[in-house]
């Protein structure tokens, strides 16, 4: 790196020459490359809003986001500032709430609108809707009255509907034109009201009510002649505004859309949603249901503070340490036989143990399954038979095995018979609990990801020492 406070008056030749198209950005792993991560803090630092532009100026916006929340906390907004109008908005879309959120609220209004214009405007509607209603207000104010009210009605319709992840730049044309006339017509339009990217023409009435669509290559292999209502595709699927998004993300994956129409409740059409808006809502329905199972907020980022953190982690933390207490109670009932074998006190949680790692199997798969619509009252009942049968196999492997290592660790053949008998026991039990309780969740509309695993751990648990005490004071007479 160089150091610019050493070398002011070399500063920006030097730190030009390393902003060539040679230097790498990126290490072996994907990461930004810590020294060109150090060269642009230099620049930010020295002031230099030329060396700035062209060290971070030529990075695509995926690439700038990940520059920007690499960067120290207090040099995001001055980069932001310092690149101008050559600073890529639609990066903030690219980068965690949290500090999306701490930069907009650095950057004057004013800027914030400037940016806003040039993004399409599903990227302008997940910027704006971070903003306080009076910050949102002025920026919008700010904008030409063409595009406020088309930004103002898509922040009007429910916060995960297809409405605010629609774009509203799109082609139409009238089922009486030749696709001739409708080629000649995106040829003479402005390129600032065509769509950045598009696959298709939607064909519209009068009043704007979708008739069906034409793809590009369809439009393109047509005679010129050929009017659009005899080449387009009238049953197009179609989405409405006020469609949850993962159902359109549903409907993408399904049909292997790459686009799909958003009409209103009078089929008028009023927007459109792309692969790549879809690719975002996937990646962030799948991370919800990671965070989930594993009981952390689907809201929480890296970024997040440490009070808000520990927050959101205290109940689930709360309501884990609650079901130890019931699985430790089963303990309390078996005292006199933990004190008269010991080996039942060192062998106790192997059972438990290993129930609550195979219903964690059984669960994450029934848990996805139930997000995906895979699992349903329609295959339930061969759904949870399969699942038995997987405990039972299992059971009797691992019981063996355990029954096993405890009779030559302990010498006693009994004891072997005891832990395996436990053993498939409690691995049954762990398939019924992941299989069952998270539908019962389900069908209660609790999140089964969210509540799934304080309750299937308590079964295993419970059922774990229950079963191998209980058998053991039986079989060896320590009642």
């Amino acid at each position: 790196m160089t150091n610019i406070e050493e070398r002011p008056g070399a500063a920006s030749k030097e730190l030009e020459r390393i902003a060539s198209d040679t230097i790498p950005i990126y290490d072996e792993n994907g990461a930004i490359e810590p020294d060109f991560l150090a060269d642009v803090t230099a620049a930010i630092e020295a002031g230099d809003k030329a060396l700035v532009g062209t060290l971070a100026g030529r990075l695509h916006e995926a690439d700038l986001g990940l520059l920007v929340v690499s960067l120290e906390p207090e040099l995001r907004p001055r980069l932001v500032e310092m690149m101008g109008a050559e600073f890529d908005f639609a990066a903030l879309t690219e980068i965690d709430d949290h500090i999306r959120e701490e930069i907009l609220a650095e950057l004057p209004n004013e800027t914030v609108a400037e940016g806003v214009r040039e993004l399409e405007s599903d990227d302008a509607v997940s910027i704006l809707e971070d903003l306080e209603p009076e910050d949102q207000a002025e920026i919008l104010e700010a904008l030409p009255p063409a595009d406020r009210v088309q930004l103002q009605r898509s922040l009007d319709y429910p916060e995960y509907s297809a409405g605010r992840l629609m774009q509203t730049t799109f082609v139409t044309a009238p089922s009486f034109w030749t696709a001739g006339q409708a080629i000649d017509a995106m040829r003479a339009t402005d390129e600032e009201h065509l769509p950045e990217s598009f696959f298709e023409i939607f064909i519209v009435d009068p009043a704007h009510r979708l008739l069906g669509n034409v793809f590009l290559d369809t439009l393109l292999r047509a005679k010129s002649p050929a009017k659009l209502e005899d080449i387009m595709n009238v049953e197009r699927r179609r989405v409405e505004v006020t469609d949850q998004r993962d159902e359109v993300a549903r409907l993408f994956q399904r049909y292997n859309l790459v686009s799909v129409p958003v009409v209103d409740e009078a089929e008028r059409l009023v927007g459109v949603i792309t692969i790549d808006d879809i690719v975002d809502v996937i990646q962030e329905e799948a991370d919800a249901e990671m965070k989930a199972l594993g009981g952390v907020s689907e809201q929480e980022e890296l970024s997040d503070p440490v009070w808000s953190t520990t927050k959101r982690r205290f109940l689930w933390l709360f309501v884990n340490l609650i079901t130890a207490f019931i699985a430790s109670s089963v303990l309390g009932f078996f005292e006199g036989s933990l004190e008269k074998m010991v080996a039942l006190a060192v062998l106790a949680p192997i059972v438990a143990s290993q129930g609550g790692n195979a219903a964690t199997q059984t669960m994450t798969v029934a848990v996805r399954a139930l997000a995906t619509r895979e699992l349903s009252r329609a295959n339930a009942a061969r759904v949870i038979l399969r699942e038995v049968l997987v405990g039972v196999l299992n059971g009797a492997a691992f019981g063996v095995i355990t029954g096993a290592v405890a009779s030559i660790w302990f010498g006693l053949a009994g004891l072997g018979a005891v832990i395996a008998l436990a053993m498939l026991t409690n691995l049954i039990a762990g398939a019924l609990g992941g299989i069952l309780i998270p539908q019962l969740l389900n069908r209660f509309r609790i999140d089964p990801a969210v509540s799934s695993g304080a309750f299937v751990t308590t079964v295993t648990d419970v059922v774990g020492y229950g079963s191998f005490l209980g058998i053991a004071t039986v079989w060896f007479g320590l009642g």
